[in-house]
């Protein structure tokens, strides 16, 4: 009787390959998919390393420009944040994998797919999320949290062990036992020494960025230019000559090199997974950073007010922990997604930024379209067109109700 055969995402590292060993071992027959969203990674030396172990066969998809233009993108317009820090590196890619995944499943006719996501992770809510909502009859084989295997390999340890015990070479040691997860936004650290939120990540963990403190001693301008709140043009120099960047793969990892190298990026943080635990985990998210934080800034020339507190208050937070909670093939998220461009249709101009030992700043903006600010009207040299006089009634009418609350609160006896 034919094996059944099941797609697993395959990283290279130690718990997938593990992994993969296991599901050999339980009777599978078994199709890597590796999904290319920019990480730096030796794709050919891990399809290798997979139909080594014993897989059918290893694909590589490669995502970037549907990372960068679907997800990352749409992300800056929305200013999308989780909990005021944390950009969501690790879940904007998340809906891209997942849809690849199906694909290639479905390619193979295999019956299931699996991964190798933590049971206490946000992940496995992710990516299980998404399969059901592509391919609804899917079934799906998560090891961690399986009994049998959870219960054989309680932790790293013996996962390095068993890998040991199987011809399995892994780039991980148990004196660097920490998690990582990299693609074209960040790379992402945790468990390990990690775990101990006290304790202060090693020097030598952080793999995208430069430490700040050793960054150069000058800074580095550049200028990120927006259409409708997409990034679309970077201008920036290099070797003496200016440069631009204009394809969105492109510019994503020109600004990527720029703020590598003033380290630029990095975030320790304690999150509130969706599964309920908080967990500590480490970040370096150079590019983006840069390019969100420029966007915020221009939002600020070119945006009516009300159209911004609408966005900011229905549409930034919601989007944010829709991605973060894995929901990104919903209804809601359809809705959100929907409601990013109208909100982005004055955000045009450009954004003067520099970057110096670790910092982010503006140094200047301007648009050629959006008139909002009036230099004129703002200024404290001139009248202008605005009269000071009016301010007057406007301060009266906004203290009308202060004035009654202020008198109710003396009148009890209550001091503010």
């Amino acid at each position: 009787m034919a094996k059944q055969k099941v797609c697993l995402a395959y990283s290279g590292g130690l718990d997938t390959s593990c992994i993969l060993v296991w599901l050999i071992e339980k009777g599978y027959d078994v199709v890597c998919y590796m999904a290319d969203v920019g990480q730096e990674e030796d794709f050919d030396a891990a399809v290798q390393k997979a139909k080594k172990i014993g897989a059918l066969d290893c694909i590589v998809a490669d995502l970037k420009r549907e990372f960068v233009e679907k997800l990352c993108f749409p992300a800056i317009q929305a200013n999308a944040i989780y909990e005021n820090v944390y950009l969501l590196g690790t879940s904007l890619a998340r809906p891209v994998i997942a849809q690849g995944q199906i694909a290639v499943a479905q390619k193979e006719g295999c019956f299931a797919v699996s991964h190798g996501c933590t049971g206490k992770g946000n992940d496995q809510v992710r990516f299980e999320l998404a399969f059901y909502a592509l391919q609804p009859d899917i079934k799906v084989i998560a090891p961690w949290r399986d009994p049998e295997f959870y219960n054989r390999f309680p932790g790293r340890d013996a996962l390095l062990d068993y890998a040991a015990k199987s011809g399995v070479p892994v780039s991980q040691s148990k004196a660097k036992p920490w998690s990582m997860d990299e693609n074209l936004a960040h790379c992402s650290y945790e468990a390990g020494i990690l775990e101990d939120p006290n304790t202060e990540p090693p020097k030598d963990m952080w793999k995208l960025t430069v430490d700040p403190m050793d960054a150069p001693n000058e800074s580095e301008e550049f200028t990120l230019h927006f259409q409708k709140g997409l990034p679309v043009k970077l201008e920036y120099s290099a070797k003496g000559s200016k440069k631009t960047a204009t394809d969105p793969v492109d510019l994503f990892l020109t600004a990527n090199a720029i703020a590598r190298r003033h380290g630029v990026g990095r975030i320790d943080i304690v999150e509130n997974r969706f599964i309920g635990l908080k967990s500590r985990g480490c970040y370096e998210t150079p590019g983006l950073t840069c390019l969100r934080a420029a966007h915020v800034d221009l939002e600020g020339l070119t945006m009516d007010r009300e159209v911004r507190a609408l966005r900011d208050a229905f549409l930034t937070v919601p989007y944010a922990k829709i991605l973060y909670n894995g929901l990104y093939f919903s209804p809601e998220a359809r809705f959100l997604l929907d409601c990013i461009p109208p909100s982005q249709v004055s955000v045009n101009g450009a954004v003067r930024c520099r970057v110096y030992k670790g910092a982010f700043s503006v140094i200047g903006r301007w648009s050629d379209t959006e008139k909002l600010y009036d230099m004129s009207e703002s200024s404290m040299d001139e009248i202008g067109n605005f009269s000071p006089a009016d301010t007057t009634g406007f301060i009266s009418v906004q203290a009308i109700r202060l004035k009654k609350f202020g008198k109710g609160m003396l009148e009890k006896g209550e001091s503010m």
